[in-house]
């Protein structure tokens, strides 16, 4: 059975710590769906197509990742994906408890379905989208925060 993993997200910009984390996780799955969701009632920074071409340039080398965008439950994406796995990335306790609950509803839902937590790295435990949209609209420069060709513009 091929292990299929979905990576689910706004990356509203794609960090350097999703960047490290889709890179760890690579070893682990045959094949890593990078799931960009869209939520009809908040509005993207960036538009959801310049996201997904940020993604897919910077793992264009690598067959083993693809993006996708998608709308509704991500436990329903990753059924209709075949996907078994839910990548999520852990920064700090809040973000653990947050993602317990989710997790937990996801195997309710669907209990063919594991979500595996992995840890960011400690440099990159800081860094979120949320951050470095911030640093835009104030006029500054996230250029450190982010994978490397990720130009925002």
């Amino acid at each position: 059975m091929e292990r299929i993993a979905v990576f689910p997200g706004s990356f509203d910009p794609i960090t350097i710590g999703h960047y490290a984390l889709i890179n760890r996780a690579l070893p682990l799955f045959d094949e890593i769906v990078v799931a960009i969701g869209v939520n009809a009632e908040k509005a993207g920074y960036f538009p959801v197509e310049k996201r997904a071409s940020w993604i897919r340039e910077l793992f264009s080398a690598n067959s083993k990742v693809r993006t996708e965008i998608y709308e509704g439950l991500t436990i329903n994406f990753c059924k209709n994906l075949g996907a078994s796995f839910i990548i999520r990335g852990l920064r700090t306790s809040a973000d653990f408890e947050f993602e317990r609950s989710v997790g937990q509803v996801n195997k309710k839902l669907s209990p063919e379905i594991e979500t595996v937590f992995l840890l960011t790295a400690p440099e990159h435990s800081f860094i979120s989208s949320s951050i470095v949209r911030e640093i835009l609209r104030h006029g500054g420069n996230p250029v450190e925060l982010l994978p490397p060709g990720v130009i925002l513009r």
